[in-house]
């Protein structure tokens, strides 16, 4: 990020994150309509919905789709429309999401000085249909037609049948979780007529999401390289959900062949029951992925061989990690990070709420208006998005606003570029400190930490206990 300089005043220009990008607002208005016309249902759209379903189709007019999504759009504004070409409908929205993460990203690139690897991720190899995934994507066309104000329980209790078939199949276990946690929040809505409001734009990428990856070769087997060298991580992103929760790793990766560094991710995910929160789900996550214990004591991590894919996600296999030198986060941040080259984005995965850019910020000024925080930088302001702050952690939305320096993610929403802190350096008693977001992630001895850890442990081994006699019955 540039050096810092004082903040604009009000009404000034607030800088390149902010300028317009041509088409970024009609792509996002054709995704829009289309996700207007889900809600209503293909079934027997009306008149308005035929309009949406058209504007979808003259949205992606110029492009190699073109006349495969009109006549899919002319074929449900029919109520005739079949899986393909709601497949169609499906990847036109997809492809107009993936061009605006896109223009988003090279916008952030340019404001960080950051650069990309210029060859684009392999295709996965093709592989044959197999039934599961003809029944998945049969649901997701039944889910079209009815619409989100057509759902009922028997309709999304029809996915749990797929779901449980799909599961022990390592290579159908991505779609499953999606198709999943799909149904379970169409499942708490029902029934869909007595919504008043939907969630158009979530529930319409979970749901062509799932059905480009019902198509042969979606989920194929990524193409992967190996990495040898030292992880200097950044930061822990943390994500919960109801029923799952996933740590993802952001760092840098020196290669010890002395090649160019470059930013990449190790994620771990597991299933966790809804009365396990905050510092209960370290305890979870931690047995997986030794790379948390290595970010909350302050370590490099030493790979040999660890499988990485062209995306930049390392398949993490703890046998190939060791602890390695202390490594301080921030100057990872402030020496190795500019330097670093990011990967290109998989096409399934362009998507704007996708993007989290690891970036180092200092030297800002920070303003308050109620629970609104904005980090003041040279020619232009950021907001911060401390409603991402975990709970399972050392950082608050205080220590934020008291910061002088914070490794972040850059993400998209709601219109507007944010900034997700990983971590800050604050002041504590005239001595400069750094709280992680994921400083518990492998153990803790501070007060407030051991005191959520015990609460954790307590609720696991109650749930623990009624899963055994369960069991026994």
């Amino acid at each position: 990020m540039p050096p810092p300089a004082p903040a604009p005043a009000a009404g000034e220009p607030t800088g390149p994150l902010t300028a317009p990008l041509d088409g970024l607002d009609d792509a996002l208005a054709a995704v829009d309509a289309f996700d207007r016309a889900l809600v209503a249902g293909l079934l027997r759209p009306q008149p308005a919905r035929v309009a949406d379903l058209t504007e979808l189709a003259h949205a992606v007019a110029g492009s190699p789709l073109a006349a495969r999504v009109a006549e899919a759009a002319e074929k449900a504004a029919a109520g005739a429309a079949s899986e393909d070409h709601f497949t169609a409908l499906a990847a036109a929205r997809t492809a107009l999401l993936g061009a605006a993460h896109d223009a988003l990203l090279a916008r952030a690139d340019e404001t960080a000085g950051r650069t990309r690897d210029e060859k684009a991720p392999t295709a996965p190899a093709e592989r044959p249909a197999v039934n599961l995934l003809l029944a998945a994507r049969t649901w997701l066309a039944d889910l079209a037609r009815a619409g989100w104000q057509g759902i009922d329980h028997e309709l999304v209790g029809a996915a749990a049948p797929i779901v449980s078939a799909m599961l022990p199949d390592p290579a159908l276990r991505r779609l499953a979780t999606l198709l999943d946690g799909f149904a379970a929040e169409l499942a708490a809505s029902c029934p869909g007529s007595a919504l008043e409001r939907f969630p158009a734009r979530r529930w319409g990428d979970l749901w062509a999401r799932a059905l480009l990856l019902t198509r042969p070769g979606a989920l194929g087997p990524a193409a992967t390289g190996t990495a040898t060298g030292r992880l200097l991580p950044l930061g822990i992103d943390l994500h919960e959900h109801a029923t799952a929760a996933q740590a993802q790793v952001h760092a840098v990766f020196e290669p010890a062949d002395g090649s160019a560094s470059r930013l990449v991710r190790a994620s771990v995910s597991v299933p966790k029951p809804d009365t396990v929160v905050a510092a209960g789900v370290w305890q979870l996550l931690r047995p997986h992925l030794s790379l948390l214990a290595a970010l909350g004591e302050g370590r490099a991590v030493e790979l040999t061989d660890m499988p990485l894919s062209e995306e930049g996600d390392l398949i993490w296999d703890d046998e190939r990690a060791r602890p390695g030198d202390p490594a301080d986060a921030f100057a990872t941040a402030r020496v190795a990070l500019p330097t670093a080259t990011a990967a290109l984005t998989a096409p399934l995965d362009r998507h704007p709420a996708r993007l989290a850019e690891p970036v180092f910020l200092e030297g800002y000024d920070t303003r308050r208006d109620g629970d609104a925080l904005t980090f003041g930088l040279p020619g232009y302001s950021l907001a911060v998005d401390t409603d991402r702050v975990p709970a399972a952690g050392p950082l608050t939305p205080d220590a934020v606003a008291a910061s002088s320096a914070c490794i972040g993610l850059l993400r998209w929403d709601d219109g507007d570029f944010r900034v997700q802190p990983l971590a800050v350096e604050t002041t504590v008693r005239k001595k400069t400190v750094a709280l992680q977001a994921g400083a518990w992630a492998g153990g803790t001895t501070d007060k407030t930490g051991v005191k959520a850890e015990k609460a954790a442990t307590d609720a696991v081994t109650v749930l623990r206990e009624r899963a055994g006699r369960l069991l026994r019955t």
